[in-house]
């Protein structure tokens, strides 16, 4: 467990460093990015780890490893942490995502939104939860054929914000996405600056929701450029990823 700990705590060392050079870079406060610690498919002792090292945010996309995982932490740490479910969501799971998530990334379409609705509602008259949930649209990057298939198209965007804006238990805070595979570094940047668009699309329905979601391990510095204010770092941090379950 020693020689676990020293290894996440060089590895966050060097992350926190290339956040803080992209910021210098960007001209942006450090203070100003959240970094999210994705530990999918890693156990609750490398999250009980991370905190101890000041990690205060991760990040999950399975529900049927997060829900257990959040259930093993230890009371300390499960109050003092985050947790962002940053997934492709089926509907039939947003009761269980509803009960540990304290924000969710990948709200895409309508259906999903009243299923989340209704969800966080159960979870607080259940006592489950005690705060609204915090919701950011997960916005599809690609162009061309390829669209359409990772999140809500930039064009509609300002309707499913207003649906969030019209959902008693959510709360809308900004957007995400992913930057299409493949492309050289100046289309990845062209990306994350559409998603910066969308986000201004965003606030224009709901002024305080003004988070973006980007940036991964492989291209963080792109993301900050482009205004990111939350960056999913995982195999940077915690290495490579064992084999799913």
């Amino acid at each position: 467990m020693t020689d676990r700990r020293a290894e996440l705590a060089a590895n966050l060392a060097a992350i926190r460093q290339r956040i803080e050079a992209a910021c210098a870079a960007a001209g942006r406060d450090p203070a100003g990015v959240t970094l999210v610690v994705v530990t999918k498919f890693f156990p609750a002792s490398d999250i009980e780890l991370l905190a101890g090292l000041g990690v205060t945010d991760i990040g999950e996309n399975r529900d049927q490893e997060a829900g257990p995982k959040v259930a093993d932490l230890s009371p300390e740490v499960a109050g003092g942490v985050r947790v962002h479910f940053i997934g492709q969501l089926q509907t039939n799971k947003a009761r269980s995502v509803a009960r540990y998530a304290d924000v969710v990334h990948s709200v895409d379409r309508a259906r999903l939104v009243t299923a989340l609705d209704k969800a966080a509602g159960a979870a607080l008259d259940a006592g489950e939860r005690t705060a609204y949930l915090e919701v950011l649209l997960q916005v599809d990057l690609e162009e061309g054929e390829r669209a359409g298939r990772g999140g809500v198209l930039p064009g509609q965007v300002a309707e499913l914000a207003d649906r969030v804006a019209q959902a008693e238990h959510l709360r809308l805070r900004g957007v995400m996405a992913v930057a299409p595979p493949g492309l050289p570094e100046n289309g990845t940047r062209a990306a994350f600056a559409r998603l910066a668009q969308a986000s201004r699309q965003v606030a224009e329905v709901v002024p305080e929701a003004r988070l973006i979601s980007a940036g991964m391990s492989g291209d963080l510095e792109l993301a900050v450029a482009e205004g990111a204010t939350h960056l999913r770092v995982g195999s940077a941090i915690l290495g490579s990823r064992p084999a799913p379950r």
